[in-house]
């Protein structure tokens, strides 16, 4: 008998629903849409506000053995980013994630995200090259750009809250856009 879907999201404020009201964020989004397709699965966020990819990748052992997920979605990278650290780092963190759920048993989606380009040209080429050689070594379903239509939009600054950081409720519903089509893929049996 196969093990019940369950999703557990492993991501920071911009899955954690930062600055917005409970069940408007992305992740709740997507679960109701799950149960809107009659797919049965669970949904765990245990996306932290402020979490790094370390932070993440010392956390994800003990949510795969306490949740016991089928998929796993890691949405992290952008504080690592944001705090200068260093894209080796970052990407060998997400690599021992991903390993770290498939070899639970997971199928892993990774979220991409970019940096804006105040960065420099080297660095945000990186960091967004890093989750398409990432996703394609380890065998990861990817979302290349988390904020596809939030960030680029001509829109951008009616969905961002006051920080220029955080997406708003709104943004979120073209987030789950984003990811819902990779996700659904991963569950077609």
């Amino acid at each position: 008998m196969a093990k019940p879907t369950k999703v557990l999201v492993v991501g920071d404020s911009l899955s954690a629903e930062y600055g917005i009201a409970r069940g408007s964020g992305w992740v709740a989004l997507m679960e109701q849409r799950l149960q809107k397709a009659q797919v049965g699965a669970t949904v765990v966020n245990a996306s932290i506000s402020g979490d790094t990819s370390s932070g993440g990748r010392t956390r994800l052992p003990a949510l795969l053995n306490e949740h016991k997920p089928t998929h796993v979605i890691v949405e992290l990278g952008s504080n690592d980013a944001l705090r200068g650290l260093p894209l080796a780092m970052t990407r060998d963190n997400l690599a021992a994630m991903v390993k770290t759920a498939r070899a639970a048993g997971a199928q892993v989606l990774l979220v991409g995200m970019r940096m804006p380009p105040n960065y420099g040209r080297s660095y945000t080429q990186e960091f967004e090259v890093m989750f398409q050689s990432l996703a394609k070594a380890e065998g990861a379903a990817l979302v290349p750009f988390m904020l596809a239509g939030v960030a680029d939009s001509p829109e951008a600054a009616s969905l961002f809250q006051d920080d220029r950081i955080h997406p708003n409720a709104k943004a979120h519903t073209i987030i789950v856009d984003n990811v819902w089509p990779v996700l659904r893929t991963q569950l077609k049996p």
